[in-house]
């Protein structure tokens, strides 16, 4: 006898984030007809890393030429931009300013406008009496001008991006079992005792992709290690016109305490990055003995602390320290004092953390039977969601 099957949608996605909703959007677009669930365990979506950063649209210029970072970066930043004004969502196009502040950090800015050119980005190079032109509160001994930096609500793309997908989207839907059969499909199962059946899986998981990814019975070879990004409010707007960051240091995948100028036409510095206590740790106060248990337990954990302890102890003290966190910030603002900075609500990275304590550069996607697995997806994927959702989308047809 031969075993029908019968599927409640052909592709199940877990994530409500821009990115799940971008590959839902995606998936409609490039096979009309396909039935797309979402599934996001929040009442709404965009909670967790869309809604909580810092609204940059990044102009790809950080990113290894040729990486998924860079490619995606620069190509969803321009389609980011043409979505925002097709459908009217808030947004600019600001552009930005990279300042050096010390002689050390010439030579990585000299670096940043090779690496601008080879990605495509237009950039120009600024003397320290020249930054004034763009932001006359800031200080620096060399800039960089890039244009094709801005804000928007990623929020209100992700909405509209589901709005438009067509697809499916069920909230409060948290999975708790997945059961994977390659000859037939996939099978989840919500907290509420809900069974869906599909052809096809994908893991948009973000701060639970690598749950996701051992529930459905693969070794996701890395682990989610979050960090706590924490943020203030500038109570002098005034003095920011746009975007500034610091140069970065390569050996990390944060960009620094940096000044945004966002949509609100408020300005938020940050963040600084600490690990965080649980997945969702948005605050000192919030543990989860689970998440806590599983990263200590974690070697890539302690191989990661051991190799990164210096910076990670600078930015735990500006965690700890306002008045830290304010001598950061003149670097690039002198006029500042602590009172000018007010408490900002606080996001968190989920950055995938290989067992020997390499923090995972680019966006890392897998494939496993029936299934595609998102597996890091942090800054700047909401700038580069719709050639990800694309990416994404075109590697779940091809597996349903």
């Amino acid at each position: 006898m031969v075993q029908v099957l019968v599927h409640d949608c052909d592709v199940l996605v877990i994530g409500g984030g821009i990115v799940g909703l971008s590959t839902a959007y995606a998936l409609t677009r490039a096979a009309p007809g396909t039935r797309v669930t979402v599934l996001e365990k929040e009442q709404a979506p965009a909670r967790h890393q869309t809604g909580r950063n810092s609204g940059v649209i990044h102009s790809g210029i950080y990113y290894r030429p040729g990486s998924r970072k860079a490619r995606y970066a620069v190509r969803g930043a321009a389609e980011l931009v043409k979505f925002c004004a097709e459908y009217d969502i808030a947004h600019a196009v600001t552009g930005k300013l990279i300042v050096a502040t010390d002689r050390a950090e010439l030579p990585r800015l000299h670096a940043l406008v090779q690496r601008g050119r080879e990605n495509g980005i237009p950039v120009r190079e600024l003397g320290a009496a020249q930054i004034a032109e763009y932001e006359p509160a800031v200080r620096g001994l060399a800039a960089i001008h890039v244009g094709t930096t801005g804000v928007c609500d990623f929020v209100g793309v992700t909405r509209r991006l589901a709005d438009a997908s067509g697809a499916e989207i069920r909230y409060g839907a948290q999975v708790v079992r997945i059961d994977r059969r390659p000859a037939l499909g996939v099978a989840v199962r919500t907290a509420d005792g809900t069974v869906l059946r599909a052809r096809a899986l994908v893991n948009c998981a973000g701060l639970h992709c690598d749950e996701v990814a051992r529930m459905a019975g693969d070794d996701p070879g890395m682990r989610i290690v979050p960090f706590r990004g924490e943020y203030y409010t500038l109570t002098r707007p005034s003095l920011v016109q746009g975007l500034v960051y610091p140069v970065p240091d390569p050996a990390f995948p944060f960009l620094g305490v940096h000044l945004t100028r966002g949509i609100d036409d408020s300005v938020h510095i940050g963040p600084n990055a600490v690990p965080a206590l649980a997945r969702e740790g948005y605050a000192w106060s919030r543990l989860s003995a689970r998440d806590l248990g599983g990263m200590l337990t974690y070697p890539g954990m302690w191989a990661m602390a051991r190799r990164h302890w210096r910076y990670g102890a600078a930015e735990l003290h500006r965690s700890l320290s306002k008045q830290a966190f304010t001598r950061a910030v003149r670097r690039l603002l002198p006029d500042i004092t602590p009172a000018d900075l007010a408490p900002a609500a606080a996001g968190v990275r989920a950055q995938a953390v290989l067992p020997d304590g390499t923090l995972v550069d680019d966006f890392l996607i897998r494939e496993a039977p029936r299934t595609i697995h998102v597996l890091n997806a942090p800054s700047p994927a909401a700038t580069a969601a719709l050639p990800i959702g694309r990416e994404v989308a075109r590697r779940a047809l091809g597996v349903c």
